[in-house]
């Protein structure tokens, strides 16, 4: 086994280190030479590699979830806390009945309120099918955050928190 494999690489090395610098048998030839192109390259709209490129939906396709999350009953507490890149909101809330799960606060500003300083936000829940007791106030509360970095955080001065029967709102000062 040993004596095969080393006249193999002899006869490679001898192959190689032979005169025939420009012939097919050395190995140093069996690829070719590399060697630069100019390519131009277009590219007509600007591309994020990491986001995947949308395609046609097929005919079989799912077709998109119905929203199926209600405004939550009432809004308790509001609170801001800075941190430094930004906010954390902090909202409490009393659903109507117990189980609810998907809280959200969800942006329902307009671009009028917008230029006003206003972030108006919606304090959504989504609410099991089956029927559930409506329980104690403690059982039916739930929290939710909301982190604002300083930019978006910079022209607001006003924070407005939606529920179906009460707002909360707190003012920068």
């Amino acid at each position: 086994m040993h004596k095969p494999l080393t006249a193999l690489l002899l006869a490679g090395l001898i192959l190689a280190g032979c005169g025939w610098r420009d012939s097919h048998l050395n190995p140093g030839n069996w690829f070719g030479k590399s060697h630069t192109e100019r390519v131009e390259m277009t590219n007509p709209e600007p591309t994020n590699p990491l986001v995947p490129k949308k395609t046609k939906k097929s005919i079989f396709a799912k077709p998109s979830a119905a929203d199926l999350s209600l405004p939550i009953a009432q809004v308790t507490k509001l609170e801001i806390e800075p941190t430094n890149t930004g906010a954390i909101i902090y909202v409490e809330g009393v659903a109507a009945r117990q189980g609810p799960y998907a809280v959200e606060l969800r942006d329902i500003s307009t671009p009028e309120e917008k230029a006003d300083g206003v972030l108006s936000l919606s304090f959504r829940v989504t609410y099991p099918n089956a029927s559930t007791p409506q329980g104690s106030d403690f059982s039916r509360t739930v929290r939710a955050a909301k982190t604002l970095s300083k930019g978006k955080l910079a022209p607001i001065r006003t924070i407005r928190v939606v529920g179906e029967t009460n707002v909360q709102v707190i003012r920068r000062r």
